[in-house]
């Protein structure tokens, strides 16, 4: 340096440029592995720093277990799908084998009782549907009359299905027969239809978020399809 010329100020590397040239040179630190000891970065789970090889020994520990959870979720999938069929399954054998629609009704709210953790069903069919029934049907059967009617519909709300809130009021008008919660609970309902409108069957639970209107509704849909068929066969007069 020339007498008298002051020194160059210090120059700063870029750190963009400095991770772009380790990006290009993937083996610098080859040879190096001293190096790779001294440096410190930011610790994940606390303040100050941590060498660069705990930092990495951290980050692939959290990566296995994100990957054993991905797994076990996958898993689950098939092992739940399996469950909900074998419950799925006997429910539809205890319709099948019920003799009367008081029968069929009673069979609905003990297995989706103990099977589907619903604990209160309704079945809202219409007077013309027990012209040959000797008895006036039973809970959890109802007759469908106008009010009854009006309601559901409305709560469908043009749907064939649906999950949606149900108030204290709408719970003890649909659901007579079961003890109402404090406040407004949940339900699943469908239209019962074949050929004809049959009325509808009513799934509830006190709490608001079991049947949430996100959830899809092709097991209340396929519900319906089979207890609409059933109901029309056990309502056919017997010796006709």
């Amino acid at each position: 340096m020339p007498r008298g010329q002051a020194p160059e100020p210090r120059q700063t590397l870029d750190p963009e440029r400095v991770a772009q040239w380790l990006a290009r040179h993937p083996d610098f630190f080859v040879g190096r592995e001293g190096l790779l000891q001294q440096l410190k970065v930011p610790h994940p789970e606390a303040r100050g720093a941590t060498s660069l090889l705990e930092r990495l020994i951290h980050d692939l520990r959290a990566r296995a277990e994100s990957a054993e959870w991905r797994l076990e979720q996958l898993l689950d999938s098939p092992r739940h799908n399996e469950a909900q069929y074998r419950r799925t399954r006997e429910l539809v054998l205890a319709l099948l084998e019920a003799e009367d629609n008081d029968a069929l009704g009673q069979a609905l709210a003990t297995q989706l009782s103990e099977r589907f953790r619903t604990p209160a069903v309704a079945l809202w069919c219409p007077a013309s549907m027990t012209d040959h029934e000797p008895h006036p049907p039973q809970p959890p059967r109802h007759i469908l009359d106008d009010a009854a009617g009006l309601r559901l519909a409305a709560l469908l709300d043009g749907r064939t299905s649906r999950c949606t809130r149900l108030s204290r009021t709408d719970w003890q008008r649909l659901l007579p027969h079961a003890k109402a919660p404090e406040q407004a609970g949940s339900c699943a309902l469908t239209r019962l239809t074949l050929g004809e409108p049959l009325g509808y069957l009513v799934l509830a639970s006190p709490d608001p978020e079991y049947f949430r209107a996100s959830l899809d509704t092709l097991f209340t849909e396929y519900l319906g399809e089979v207890t609409s068929r059933l109901l029309v066969r056990l309502a056919e007069p017997r010796n006709a």
